[in-house]
């Protein structure tokens, strides 16, 4: 016997590497590195890990596997951002049975949401499970900021204002209802192409406004919807009073919606709904932050959504 019966091809894991090296100069070593730059007083180094979940069947579904990895990048580095933080590098980990061309398609994915997201792709793992039924992601991403410039709400008072900024449709969260109606011929993923668009990356975004408005408090909406996270950065004693009217609903929550005949109350604690990252700031810079987010590079569209009670 050798390794290569067994499941595990030696040359074509050569290759690959080599492959990731034309993507990325710092991989191949046995760890990656990074200086912090003597700029930093007081640096605080931020952390998060996370995955795409059951949205990669849809990639199997579609045949398509060049977005997933910037899916991988954008769950990881949407929520290292909430804190101030500008994100410095990232790592994966991939498990497959073979390293096929959807691998490399996986890694491609990955580098670009790195490349959106200003951060080195500092290395990584990619392991051959023989046993393997299909492709499983994680991803790792680190970020930096100054101690005192930490977002973690502590400002936060009662009447500032809730701003949401556009998804570009479910993200990465909800896939395992939308699976299951997928599975039950509720609906079909050749009449719904856009359950396959990869996840927003805000970093670029969120760096452009802390250098402009005062962020008292920012939240990634995922999974649990805007009720679940938004509270995430509100201190305790606060609530917030949610405007879903204030908000045209992208079509791909209604089709869903109706289609499973699912209740107003559960679609808002599933999906974003529309909304894939929230901003709190004072009243008097509300206008300020909404010019900046459309008239930036990235011209996102944003609505005044809430209000801390």
């Amino acid at each position: 016997m050798n390794y290569k019966d067994a499941g595990v091809d030696i040359q074509k894991g050569r290759s690959f590497v080599e492959y990731i090296k034309t993507l990325s100069p710092n991989i191949g070593g046995f760890n990656g590195m990074m200086e912090i730059s003597p700029e930093y007083e007081k640096p605080v180094l931020v952390s998060g890990a996370d995955g795409v979940g059951t949205k990669i069947n849809i990639c199997r579904i579609a045949n398509d596997y060049t977005t997933i990895g910037q899916d991988l990048v954008a769950m990881c580095v949407n929520d290292v951002i909430c804190s101030g933080a500008k994100p410095l590098y990232f790592l994966d980990y991939i498990s497959t049975k073979t390293l096929d061309a959807n691998v490399s398609d996986i890694v491609y994915g990955i580098a670009k949401g790195c490349e959106i997201a200003e951060m080195e792709l500092l290395g990584g793992e990619t392991a051959e499970h023989y046993r393997a039924n299909d492709y499983d992601l994680a991803g790792f991403c680190t970020g930096i900021v100054e101690k005192f410039d930490i977002v973690n709400g502590s400002s936060i008072r009662a009447g500032d204002v809730v701003i949401g900024i556009e998804s570009s449709g479910l993200h990465s969260n909800g896939y395992t209802l939308v699976n299951d109606m997928l599975w039950r011929n509720y609906i079909y993923y050749k009449e719904m192409p856009e359950l396959l668009t990869p996840t927003t990356i805000y970093s670029p975004l969120i760096q452009c406004l802390l250098d402009h408005v005062p962020i008292l408090g920012m939240a990634h909406i995922t999974g649990g919807g805007l009720p679940e996270n938004l509270p995430r950065c509100i201190p305790k004693g606060l609530g917030v009073d949610f405007d879903y009217d204030a908000w045209e609903r992208p079509e791909i929550f209604n089709k869903i919606q109706q289609a499973g005949d699912i209740a107003e109350e559960e679609m808002r604690n599933v999906f974003n709904l529309g909304i894939g990252f929230c901003l709190v700031v004072p009243q008097d810079a509300v206008e300020l932050t909404q010019d900046l987010i459309m008239d930036t590079p990235f011209g996102m569209k944003s609505w005044v959504i809430g209000k801390i009670k």
